[in-house]
């Protein structure tokens, strides 16, 4: 079994996409994962570029999609020291790194700042990983 850390961007583009994650993969994430996508569909139902009733039902979408959350103490730890090693002044990205450092494979993710972050880190993996 393989195990990928994906972030809320993903999470998102899995579900818009309906892309099924083939049943040999387990996907982790930090356990504020699901906030951060529903701040994302606030944002974009805000901007005017998502109705509030399909925002609605991504997140019925996105709950059911299986993902292990964490939030124990050693991955925060993990994330801080990451932070404070590169210089960043939040723990958001740092806390999907300490994850894929920690409980997985690689990283997936649509995001390309993210993924630019980690190159050299942990190893990122294409979407379509999830899929094979």
């Amino acid at each position: 079994m393989a195990r990928y850390v994906i972030d809320a961007p993903t999470l998102l583009h899995l579900v818009e996409e309906e892309i099924s994650v083939d049943e040999s993969h387990q996907l982790v994430a930090p356990a504020s994962i699901r906030s951060q996508a529903m701040t994302l569909l606030l944002g974009r139902v805000n901007a005017g570029e998502l109705h509030e009733r399909e925002a609605l039902r991504l997140h019925e979408r996105l709950t059911e999609l299986k993902v292990r959350l964490l939030n124990d103490r050693v991955s925060r730890r993990t994330a801080w020291n990451l932070a404070r090693a590169h210089g960043w002044s939040g723990l958001r990205d740092a806390e999907y790194l300490a994850l894929v450092t920690l409980q997985a494979d690689a990283l997936v993710t649509v995001d390309e700042r993210l993924a630019a972050l980690a190159a050299g880190l942990v190893e990122v993996r294409p979407v379509v990983v999830l899929t094979r």
